[in-house]
């Protein structure tokens, strides 16, 4: 059975992500989450509070799911690195993540409504995005790479290329275009 924090964090994740931060108010948080004010303090004693629970909990989902779609590939990196790109195809084509369906990414969503670097939720989003970085330099250091730090990085420009692309205009087929560019990176191709 959930708690009523889960509750809240899962309806204001929902929101936020369709809606925006700053856009979606505490009291639509609350109609939609069915709770009163006074659970909402209890909880989170402010919105940013909320706010932060709520990256918290998509880093926790979205790392673990982008970290199962790609060890369904295999025990070779290089699969695993290349399935990270199928993986992010079928969310931008609302295949995985439902009912949240693809809306951008909320890391990226984050850091620019809160654009100060020093900004609790900004710093939270670029958490995130390092630990899929380490996650990735990992893998390519198994597929061999000269420098693995390196490579880390230009596939996740890759991935975050392929997220704006996707959401910003419109094209799910930007995953499988980054991908074709990864194939020529990653070693053993």
């Amino acid at each position: 059975m959930k708690s009523r924090r889960d509750d809240l964090i899962d309806t204001a994740l929902r929101l936020f992500y369709k809606g925006g931060f700053n856009a979606t108010g505490i009291d639509k948080i609350l109609a939609e989450a069915g709770v009163a004010k006074m659970t909402l303090y209890k909880h989170f004693p402010s919105k940013d509070d909320l706010i932060l629970a709520v990256l918290e909990r998509r880093d926790e989902q979205f790392r673990a799911w982008l970290v199962a779609e790609m060890d369904k590939a295999g025990p070779g990196a290089r699969a695993k690195l290349l399935a990270m790109f199928d993986a992010l195809e079928s969310w931008f084509n609302g295949e995985a993540f439902k009912p949240l369906g693809f809306n951008g990414c909320a890391f990226i969503n984050a850091a620019s409504e809160f654009g100060a670097q020093q900004h609790p939720a900004h710093q939270t989003a670029a958490a995130h995005k390092q630990r899929i970085v380490e996650h990735l330099e990992g893998l390519c250091a198994e597929a061999g790479a000269d420098d693995p730090h390196d490579l880390a990085e230009k596939l996740a420009l890759l991935k975050e290329g392929a997220i704006s692309t996707a959401h910003v205009r419109g094209m799910p087929e930007a995953a499988q275009m980054a991908k074709s560019i990864a194939a020529t990176l990653i070693p053993g191709g």
